[in-house]
Protein backbone atom coordinates (compact mmCIF):
# COMPACT_ATOMS: atom_id res chain seq x y z
CA UNK A 1 0.00 0.00 0.00
CA UNK A 2 1.75 3.30 -1.05
CA UNK A 3 0.57 6.17 0.73
CA UNK A 4 1.71 9.92 -0.28
CA UNK A 5 2.56 12.37 2.49
CA UNK A 6 2.45 16.14 1.90
CA UNK A 7 2.65 18.76 4.98
CA UNK A 8 1.43 21.87 4.48
CA UNK A 9 3.87 23.50 5.74
CA UNK A 10 7.45 25.20 4.17
CA UNK A 11 8.26 25.59 8.05
CA UNK A 12 11.52 23.70 7.98
CA UNK A 13 11.04 22.86 11.66
CA UNK A 14 7.14 22.44 11.55
CA UNK A 15 5.49 19.87 13.99
CA UNK A 16 3.21 18.96 10.84
CA UNK A 17 6.38 17.18 9.11
CA UNK A 18 7.43 16.02 11.84
CA UNK A 19 4.32 14.09 12.23
CA UNK A 20 4.65 12.80 8.93
CA UNK A 21 8.12 11.55 10.38
CA UNK A 22 6.49 10.00 13.60
CA UNK A 23 3.38 8.47 10.61
CA UNK A 24 6.19 6.52 8.72
CA UNK A 25 7.71 5.34 11.94
CA UNK A 26 4.16 4.06 13.21
CA UNK A 27 2.67 2.85 10.11
CA UNK A 28 1.03 -0.88 9.70
CA UNK A 29 2.76 -3.62 8.40
CA UNK A 30 2.41 -3.32 4.76
CA UNK A 31 1.81 0.49 4.15
CA UNK A 32 4.91 2.73 2.77
CA UNK A 33 5.24 6.37 3.22
CA UNK A 34 6.38 8.46 0.96
CA UNK A 35 7.32 12.24 1.62
CA UNK A 36 6.12 14.94 -1.17
CA UNK A 37 7.16 18.50 -0.79
CA UNK A 38 5.29 21.27 -1.73
CA UNK A 39 7.55 23.55 -1.93
CA UNK A 40 8.59 23.87 -5.57
CA UNK A 41 4.83 23.92 -6.93
CA UNK A 42 4.18 27.34 -8.60
CA UNK A 43 0.92 29.09 -7.68
CA UNK A 44 -1.65 28.09 -9.68
CA UNK A 45 -2.48 29.99 -12.36
CA UNK A 46 -5.03 29.10 -15.43
CA UNK A 47 -2.47 30.90 -18.24
CA UNK A 48 0.88 28.55 -17.19
CA UNK A 49 -1.70 25.12 -17.19
CA UNK A 50 -2.29 26.18 -20.65
CA UNK A 51 1.19 26.47 -21.66
CA UNK A 52 1.69 22.79 -20.03
CA UNK A 53 2.55 21.80 -16.20
CA UNK A 54 5.55 22.96 -14.81
CA UNK A 55 8.15 19.82 -14.05
CA UNK A 56 6.79 20.27 -10.26
CA UNK A 57 3.47 20.31 -10.85
CA UNK A 58 4.13 17.27 -13.17
CA UNK A 59 5.46 15.55 -10.40
CA UNK A 60 3.16 16.49 -7.88
CA UNK A 61 -0.07 15.05 -10.67
CA UNK A 62 1.97 11.68 -10.93
CA UNK A 63 2.81 11.11 -7.84
CA UNK A 64 -0.86 11.53 -6.54
CA UNK A 65 -1.80 9.03 -9.65
CA UNK A 66 0.39 6.75 -8.27
CA UNK A 67 -0.37 6.75 -4.29
CA UNK A 68 -2.87 3.96 -3.13
CA UNK A 69 -4.34 7.37 -0.67
CA UNK A 70 -3.18 10.47 0.68
CA UNK A 71 -2.21 11.24 4.22
CA UNK A 72 -2.18 14.90 4.74
CA UNK A 73 -0.55 17.24 7.69
CA UNK A 74 -2.83 19.69 8.37
CA UNK A 75 -1.73 22.61 9.55
CA UNK A 76 -3.98 25.57 10.92
CA UNK A 77 -3.14 28.85 9.54
CA UNK A 78 -5.89 32.02 10.61
CA UNK A 79 -8.65 29.53 10.82
CA UNK A 80 -8.21 27.65 7.69
CA UNK A 81 -6.04 25.95 5.21
CA UNK A 82 -2.41 27.07 4.42
CA UNK A 83 -1.57 28.79 1.01
CA UNK A 84 1.02 25.69 -0.12
CA UNK A 85 -1.62 23.24 0.78
CA UNK A 86 -4.64 25.04 -1.33
CA UNK A 87 -2.53 25.74 -4.35
CA UNK A 88 -1.66 21.86 -4.32
CA UNK A 89 -4.92 20.88 -4.01
CA UNK A 90 -6.23 23.43 -6.50
CA UNK A 91 -3.38 21.77 -8.91
CA UNK A 92 -4.20 18.24 -8.73
CA UNK A 93 -8.17 18.88 -8.89
CA UNK A 94 -7.25 19.35 -12.82
CA UNK A 95 -6.89 17.50 -15.48
CA UNK A 96 -8.92 14.25 -17.37
CA UNK A 97 -8.62 12.51 -15.31
CA UNK A 98 -7.80 14.60 -11.80
CA UNK A 99 -5.08 13.27 -9.87
CA UNK A 100 -7.52 13.58 -6.74
CA UNK A 101 -10.92 12.50 -8.37
CA UNK A 102 -11.40 8.78 -6.36
CA UNK A 103 -8.22 9.08 -3.90
CA UNK A 104 -8.70 8.63 -0.67
CA UNK A 105 -7.16 10.61 2.39
CA UNK A 106 -6.02 10.63 6.13
CA UNK A 107 -5.46 13.71 7.71
CA UNK A 108 -4.28 15.01 11.25
CA UNK A 109 -2.54 17.94 11.97
CA UNK A 110 -0.41 19.86 14.82
CA UNK A 111 -0.05 22.91 16.29
CA UNK A 112 0.56 25.35 19.29
CA UNK A 113 -2.90 26.08 20.08
CA UNK A 114 -5.24 24.11 22.14
CA UNK A 115 -7.79 22.87 19.87
CA UNK A 116 -5.22 21.87 17.46
CA UNK A 117 -6.36 21.83 13.48
CA UNK A 118 -9.89 21.01 14.07
CA UNK A 119 -10.43 24.82 11.48
CA UNK A 120 -8.37 23.80 9.17
CA UNK A 121 -8.96 20.33 8.70
CA UNK A 122 -12.71 21.25 7.78
CA UNK A 123 -11.44 23.31 5.34
CA UNK A 124 -9.40 20.39 4.17
CA UNK A 125 -12.35 17.95 4.23
CA UNK A 126 -14.45 20.24 2.02
CA UNK A 127 -11.63 21.24 -0.75
CA UNK A 128 -11.13 17.49 -1.00
CA UNK A 129 -14.59 16.29 -1.54
CA UNK A 130 -14.92 19.33 -4.36
CA UNK A 131 -11.95 17.94 -6.12
CA UNK A 132 -13.57 14.46 -6.50
CA UNK A 133 -11.85 13.23 -2.77
CA UNK A 134 -13.06 11.89 0.33
CA UNK A 135 -11.02 12.09 3.73
CA UNK A 136 -11.00 8.62 5.82
CA UNK A 137 -11.40 7.59 8.74
CA UNK A 138 -13.88 10.34 9.79
CA UNK A 139 -12.07 10.76 12.71
CA UNK A 140 -9.64 13.85 13.36
CA UNK A 141 -5.78 13.50 14.58
CA UNK A 142 -6.06 16.75 15.92
CA UNK A 143 -2.47 17.57 18.07
CA UNK A 144 -2.76 20.80 20.32
CA UNK A 145 0.12 22.20 22.16
CA UNK A 146 2.36 21.11 19.94
CA UNK A 147 5.34 22.35 21.46
CA UNK A 148 5.11 19.89 24.35
CA UNK A 149 4.76 17.21 22.04
CA UNK A 150 8.19 17.17 20.11
CA UNK A 151 11.19 17.47 21.12
CA UNK A 152 14.28 18.09 18.64
CA UNK A 153 11.82 17.44 15.42
CA UNK A 154 10.74 13.84 16.85
CA UNK A 155 7.06 12.91 18.63
CA UNK A 156 7.52 12.20 21.54
CA UNK A 157 4.06 12.40 23.22
CA UNK A 158 3.31 8.88 23.69
CA UNK A 159 -0.74 9.38 23.51
CA UNK A 160 -0.26 11.00 20.33
CA UNK A 161 1.96 8.26 18.82
CA UNK A 162 -0.66 5.93 20.00
CA UNK A 163 -3.25 7.68 17.98
CA UNK A 164 -1.46 7.96 15.32
CA UNK A 165 -0.50 4.42 14.38
CA UNK A 166 -4.39 3.62 15.59
CA UNK A 167 -5.44 5.93 12.85
CA UNK A 168 -3.29 4.37 10.08
CA UNK A 169 -4.42 1.25 10.74
CA UNK A 170 -7.93 2.73 10.41
CA UNK A 171 -6.83 3.94 7.24
CA UNK A 172 -5.04 1.35 6.15
CA UNK A 173 -8.43 -0.82 6.64
CA UNK A 174 -10.62 1.73 4.47
CA UNK A 175 -8.18 1.38 1.45
CA UNK A 176 -8.14 -2.86 1.70
CA UNK A 177 -11.48 -2.41 1.60
CA UNK A 178 -11.86 -0.31 -1.15
CA UNK A 179 -9.44 -2.13 -3.03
Amino acid sequence: MKILAVSGSLRAASYNTALLRAARELAPAGMAIEMFGLGDLPFFNQDVEDQGDPAPVAAWKDAVRAADGLLIACPEYNGGLTAVLKNAIDWASRGKPAPLDGKIACAMGATPGITGTVRAQDALRLNLKRAGCDLAPLADILVGQAHAKFENGALTDERTRQAIAGHLARFAAVLTARS
